[in-house]
């Protein structure tokens, strides 16, 4: 009998709350993370708008000695994975450390604690690198130190795969349990690059928005006057589980992993395939793998980075893949509020589609003022809807034409 796969814990942290619990009610709210840059200086630069996390203070999980030696990133990923073990309750009553692992992928990892010891490199001599600069730097550490805290001794490495990070780390998470290698498995993705390297190179390729003097309407996706995505910044946390386990423990079971698709686009390093080939060749493998027919799948949090192709092949990719029933699904891009958390993005966002299952509510895509003739669909406008869903997809396209399509199902005891 194969093993099943439940989500039952969530741990966020994200432009618009510092915890599941507020992020989830910010989104409803259709509350906007984006904001004039207040990590460094902007001056001189085209674009000067992010979406940070506002307030993080880490200090009731990590303590001052381990704050200096580890980058942002992982700081997000160790507070977020925390939070989604205690939902799970697991804290207190730990299972066996041989069989839970830890896949906590980011798409850049440490660019900041980078660009930090280059600078000291280059001003003050190869002596001032930090002894600590390659493990800070490297982005499979977050899975590393979590392991490391909670003596977790499952499958264990990191994934990249730039904004498709998080939904491969989660994809991967599921396969090791449905292989019997662990019974729990944490994963999602953290990312924290609100860095003046990162900001001047996505600024450089016209990737981000550069509506400086509107940051929180600057994420716009599927609106005509779309530019460019936001970029965002935090981490998302799952807590996978086998089903049987979880049900005899009485877990809260926030939905059900049925499926996943993993392709490529083999088309361009940072345009996606124009007809949207690789993206829907990833939803018919993850509805394969779910065994459930397209018309019982209500709702999709897209991938909606606001960029100009993104959206629109998207959007043809779904009614590609969908035929008819793409107009009566929900589709909402989440990014419109927490900007593009790049590696993080995907475990955020389906965090986020587990949310939408369980409470029966969905955030809306903000800033949908002027329809594109090519982007057609439902994207949940402006406000956040109750809409009772069976199964829901959430997409993650990352540059290299890396594709994630991940199936979720609402609680097994709920349908």
């Amino acid at each position: 009998m194969e093993r099943r796969v439940v989500i039952t814990g969530l741990g966020m942290i994200s432009p618009v709350g510092n915890s599941r619990e507020d992020t989830w009610k910010n989104l409803l709210a259709g509350k906007s993370g984006g904001n004039l840059i207040q990590a460094f200086d902007t001056e001189g630069f085209s674009v000067r708008i992010a979406a940070e996390v506002k307030d993080f203070d880490p200090s009731a999980v990590i303590d001052a000695k381990e704050m200096k030696i580890w980058d942002r990133y992982a700081q997000f990923a160790v507070v977020a994975a925390e939070e989604a073990l205690a939902d799970a309750g697991l804290v207190e009553d730990k299972p066996d450390g041989d069989l839970v692992g830890v896949i906590i992928g980011s798409g850049i990892g440490g660019m900041n604690t980078f660009e930090k010891n280059h600078r000291a490199l280059v001003e003050r001599g190869p002596r001032r690198v930090s002894p600590f600069f390659v493990p800070m730097m490297i982005g499979d550490i977050a899975s590393g130190l979590f392991s490391m805290r909670h003596g977790f001794r499952g499958p264990n490495f990191g994934v990249v795969s730039a904004c498709a990070t998080g939904a491969h780390a989660l994809a991967d998470a599921a396969l090791q349990i449905k292989a019997g290698r662990a019974d729990v498995m944490v994963c999602g993705g953290a990312e924290a690059t609100i860095s003046p390297m990162a900001v001047a190179g996505f600024g450089n390729m016209k990737a981000i928005s550069p509506r400086n003097d509107e940051p929180e309407r600057a994420s716009r996706p599927f609106d005509a006057e779309r530019n460019g995505f936001l970029m965002g910044e935090g981490a998302g946390v799952l807590i996978l589980e086998e089903y049987e386990r979880a049900k005899a423990r009485g877990a809260k079971i926030y939905a059900e992993v049925m499926g996943a698709g993993l392709t490529a686009d083999a088309h361009h390093i940072t345009a996606p395939h124009p007809e949207g080939l690789g993206a829907r060749n990833a939803m018919a493998m993850a509805m394969r793998e779910g065994g459930i027919e397209k018309e019982q799948v209500g709702y999709i949090n897209a991938h909606g980075t606001s960029t100009p192709f993104n959206d629109r092949t998207e959007t043809a990719a779904i009614k590609s893949f969908f035929g008819d029933h793409a107009y009566k699904l929900k589709v909402s891009s989440t990014k419109s509020m927490t900007g593009h958390l790049l590696g993080a993005a995907g475990g955020l966002e389906a965090g986020i589609t587990a949310m939408v299952l369980d409470q029966g509510k969905i955030p809306p895509t903000i800033n949908y003022e002027n329809p594109d003739p090519d982007c057609d669909l439902d994207y949940v406008p402006n406000a956040a809807i109750d809409h009772e869903v069976e199964y829901a997809m959430s997409t993650s396209l990352g540059f290299g034409g890396h594709n994630v399509v991940l199936l979720l199902g609402k609680d097994p005891g709920r349908r």
